[in-house]
Formats: structure tokens, sequence, C-alpha cells
């Protein structure tokens, strides 16, 4: 070979499992003699000739197969379930170990969680189109309605007891579960609260309850948390925020966080240090507005523009609060012409002030019967024409 031109030895070794290694062998160390000293060698390293390679026992290829195809199809039925929750393609489901637990729904993050504290089994009306709306707006959500007076044992017959009950249990992003307070208090500054407190002894407990229920279940999870009288009109574009019922004063009526952020635990601690049962709101609303205070100096809103401090969104009121409470009543009313509520998300009825029990009533036209038609038709149609109607009926059989 000429000096400086590469010499060019192929697979040194031979073809693994053909009987040539020794032979090849010889034949490449003799090779390397004829090289010139100095002369540069480049190796091409071949794979080993596959032809020749021995092949698998017949069962260890077909045992090789079945594992492959039992690992597909274990890994296709868990993404196949992961699709079905993020899809939100949800069945309620009566509570059993069997089935979906709280955490595991909260867990999915961004839930929508609405509160029943009190000991009732049958949502009314209006708390059935509060849940319907949430659901029909935020389809990709799981929508949860946590109950204080519902246990695992009562669940089993509610479907067939309370058409309400049954209405939602059919949604399928909708979950129903008991509201375990206890449970929902570990891990938290309430738990200590908690176990002090004698909920006999407090006149306003209901409401203190859920004021404290709402911020365990946001700090742990994260999502948005709605009272029962709340419609859902278009979807809330912010993460964290709360909801201004006026200027420099929040609501608590509606807020959003992600899991474990710090206002609302602060929230909490606040909660405990200044625990006052007796001023109404004084855990709610007027918490809110304090805690919110420590962080923005907060100033009047002017139009439809919102507030932000602290990446927290301060929003106006004509996001919930179009229809102010001192005129509350305005939803039951007939209008000449229905607001567009074009700068709205939500619509907060104000079922605290509503002490005379005022009802959406079938062909009453009020703008409460229109918010039911477009934004909860199922409720509208289940639980206020057809009681009309079976009302009207029950009227005529009675004659």
């Amino acid at each position: 070979m000429a000096k400086g031109m590469e010499s060019c030895i192929l697979h040194p070794k031979g073809c693994p499992g053909t009987g040539n290694e020794d032979s090849v062998a010889v034949e490449f160390a003799r090779g390397l003699q004829d090289v010139p000293v100095g002369h540069k060698v480049s190796f091409i390293m071949q794979h080993p000739c596959r032809r020749h390679a021995p092949k698998r026992p017949w069962k260890a290829r077909m045992l090789r197969k079945i594992q492959i195809c039992l690992c597909f199809c274990f890994v296709s039925g868990i993404l196949y379930e992961i699709s079905l929750l993020s899809s939100c393609v949800f069945n309620y489901l009566p509570m059993s170990q069997h089935y979906l637990t709280p955490e595991q729904v909260l867990n999915l993050g961004k839930s929508i969680i609405f509160l029943e504290t009190t000991e009732r089994l049958e949502p009314p009306p209006l708390v059935s189109c509060s849940v319907e709306s949430a659901a029909r707006i935020y389809q990709d959500r799981a929508i949860i309605l946590f109950m204080k007076g519902l246990t695992n044992e009562t669940a089993l017959d509610l479907n067939t007891s309370y058409a309400a009950f049954s209405l939602l249990s059919s949604m399928k992003n909708v979950f129903i579960f008991p509201l375990q307070m206890e449970t929902v208090f570990q891990e938290t500054p309430l738990l200590q609260w908690y176990n002090q407190v004698d909920p006999e002894q407090e006149k306003n407990w209901v409401h203190i309850s859920s004021d404290a229920s709402r911020l365990a279940l946001i700090w742990k999870y994260g999502g948005i948390y709605m009272d029962t009288d709340v419609i859902s009109i278009r979807p809330i574009p912010e993460r964290s925020f709360l909801a201004a019922q006026k200027s420099r004063f929040s609501s608590n009526g509606i807020f959003g966080f992600p899991a474990h952020h710090k206002f609302i635990w602060d929230c909490m601690e606040d909660f405990v240090l200044r625990y006052n049962g007796n001023i109404w709101g004084n855990q709610g609303p007027f918490l809110m507005t304090r805690m919110l205070k420590t962080l923005c100096n907060l100033t009047d809103f002017e139009g439809t523009e919102d507030h932000s401090c602290q990446n927290i969104s301060f929003l106006n009121p004509q996001r919930f609060y179009p229809i102010p409470y001192p005129a509350w009543s305005r939803y039951y009313q007939v209008w000449d012409k229905s607001p567009s509520f074009n700068h709205s998300y939500a619509l907060h009825l104000w079922n605290f002030m509503n002490h005379n029990r005022k009802a959406v009533v079938a062909g009453s036209n009020t703008l409460a019967e229109q918010l039911y038609k477009a934004y909860c038709p199922t409720t509208y149609e289940d639980l206020i024409q057809n009681a009309k109607q079976r009302d009207s009926t029950g009227s005529e059989d009675a004659v």
C-alpha cells in the first residue's frame, strides 16, 4: 500500500456464530503485519451477520409477543381513563370504595365547587340551576356539590327520592359528595378551631362552616368556589381572583385560586386569629376584604375595568354583581327590556336577601325565569314547568 493511504480491515473478529472466528482473526493479524509502520489504519466494525445468528426458541418469541401485547393493553387502558376525565366525560356514581372519591376528582384540578351546609337533601331549583349552568359553561371541568346532609349510605337511594338530585346526578361532569368537615380541615389552620368550636352555640353556623370549608377546599385542591345562588353565563378567564361586591369591598361568594396559594392560607390563619361568630360575614366577605387590603391599595372602580395586585385579579362588580344586593328583587320582576349582561361572567341572585322566598314561576316572564331558560334549561323544564303541570293535574284530580 502507498504511504499515506488508509488500510481498511473489515470486522476483525469475523461473524460470530459462523464458526470462522479463529481463521478470520489469523487473517486479521497477518493483514496488520503487511501494513507499513506509521500507516493509518481504520477499522470498520460491522454488525454481526444476522442471517447466521441463532434464532430464539418459538416459545420464547411467543411469550415476548404476549408480554408486549399485555403492556400495550394496560397503557392504553390508563390513557383511555385519563382521556375520559380530561375531556370531562364524567359520570356521577354512588359513593362506594369501588368508585371515584372526592380526592380523586378534586386532584384533577380546576374544579368548580359548591357547598350545601344545611342538612337538606333536596336541592331547590336555584341550587340546581347554579350547578347545571356551571356544568354547561365549564364542560371540561368537574363540577362538585358537597352536601352536609349526605352520607355514603343515603347516596344510594337519593336518585329515586329527589327530582333535583336525580337531575344533577345525570350530568356527565357533575359529582355529588358528602361534606365531611373534619376531613376537609385536615392539614389546615382550621382543624384546631373546628375541634374547639361548639356549633350549637353559633347562631350563624351554616354560614360560618361554609366560609371555612370553601377556604380549606380551595387551599388544598385549587379551582373556583361559587355560592349556590350563582348562575354562570360565560367562563371566568382568571385563575387567581376575588370578586368585588362594590368598590373596595370583596365578596367571598365567588373566588378562584390555584392549590396552596399563600393568600388562602393567610385567610385561614386570620379566620382563626380573629374569629367572632357573632358578627355575620366576619369570616366571609369582611375577612377577604381585610386580607386583600393588607396586600393592595384598593381604589374605586371606573367603568368595567378590573384591578390587579400581587398577581391577584380583583374583578369589577359588573362581573358578578351587576344588580347590587339592595336591588336583588329585580331578578324576580318583569323587565321591559332584559339586560344583556355583556360584561358579566356569572350572576349572583342574592338568595340570602330573599326572605319572602320569591321563586321562579313558569310563564311569569321575570328576569330570573329568562335566565333559567337560557342557562339551566333542564332545571327549568323538570323543576319549574313540569312541577307546574303536576300541580295543575293534581288540582283537576282533586275537583
